[in-house]
């Protein structure tokens, strides 16, 4: 009687190839990908970058004392990182780190006030399109086409153009063009909120569109509402560094990330590259941290994706 062969080859996993060693099971049994990285081992990540950047902003600048307002030191001009300046100086003798430190700190007060006023304008507008229905939604959606038609950035620069060196300007011309994805995430959730057995008593009790509205559907949605304006940060530190880094963004007193890098692209051929690796390295970290928080909140929000969270 002959032994029976049991293939150990890309035969025993027709999914096996160049990019996925044979015989890899996801946990279920099923086979896999690969393994994943664990759900906590990224929260961790995210969360841990983003405290080290906050205590960074908020340490720094009491430590570094008159560096923090000095303007022009010329003894100081294009040092390297050493002891004296950790990541060294820029073309005015202004230390670097201090530098990047100070953009940081303004870049995210600009995006966490876009970020709010983003969402709270998106969602007041897709609640209300949602709620009523009808031709009202039908006009609502035809402006958010309209608004993603023009490219963001664009009517970013357009909108600051008006009225260039002001801080409001940035903040508006943000908000205005990142609403139209929080109005569309509020509105599909009241759409399949709509048809919920307790919405269908409160009408059926006699509740005006405007109280189901507030007391029902306005809550049952800021979950998600919170979850957009988490998701808008990275968008709206993006969005401000380009414009400061055009040349429209914040006033010249206000230190910015992109201000910073536009301000390293000569000092770059000069040899001095620490100038654009600070305010550089601190943008990726930023925007990485609170990304990853925003990513995992919004997997512990899906349902159908808790059952893949290593949580």
């Amino acid at each position: 009687m002959s032994e029976k062969t049991v293939p150990t080859g890309p035969e025993a996993d027709p999914e096996a190839g160049p990019w996925r060693p044979a015989g890899r099971r996801r946990p279920g049994g099923a086979p896999g990908r690969g393994t994943a990285v664990p759900a906590r081992v990224r929260l961790a990540f995210a969360a841990g970058t983003l405290v080290a950047v906050v205590a960074v902003i908020l340490v720094v600048p009491l430590v570094a004392g008159d560096a923090a307002t000095r303007t022009v030191d010329y003894d100081a001009v294009l040092l390297p990182p050493g002891a004296g300046h950790l990541l060294g100086t820029d073309d005015a003798g202004r230390d670097v780190l201090v530098r990047a430190v100070l953009g940081a700190r303004v870049s995210l007060v600009v995006a966490v006030t876009c970020a709010v006023v983003a969402t709270l304008l998106g969602t007041l507008v897709g609640a209300v399109s949602g709620a009523v229905g009808g031709l009202t939604d039908a006009i609502v959606m035809r402006v958010v086409d309209g608004f993603n038609a023009v490219p963001h950035l664009l009517l970013g620069i357009l909108i600051v153009a008006l009225y260039r060196g002001s801080l409001i300007s940035v903040v508006v011309s943000i908000a205005l063009t990142h609403w139209t994805t929080v109005a569309r995430i509020v509105r599909a959730e009241v759409l399949s909120l709509r048809s919920r057995p307790y919405v269908d008593a409160a009408i059926s009790g006699g509740a005006s569109r405007r109280t189901v509205l507030v007391r029902h559907l306005l809550p049952a949605v800021a979950p998600q509402s919170a979850l957009a304006a988490a998701l808008l940060l990275p968008h709206a530190v993006w969005h401000e560094t380009a414009l400061s880094f055009l040349g429209l963004g914040l006033p010249p007193h206000l230190p910015s990330l992109g201000t910073m890098v536009a301000d390293s692209r000569d000092d770059v051929l000069l040899g001095a590259w620490w100038t654009i690796a600070a305010p550089a390295g601190v943008l990726v970290a930023v925007t990485l941290a609170v990304a990853g928080l925003a990513g995992w909140w919004r997997d512990r929000l899906v349902p159908r994706r808790r059952s893949e969270l290593a949580l």
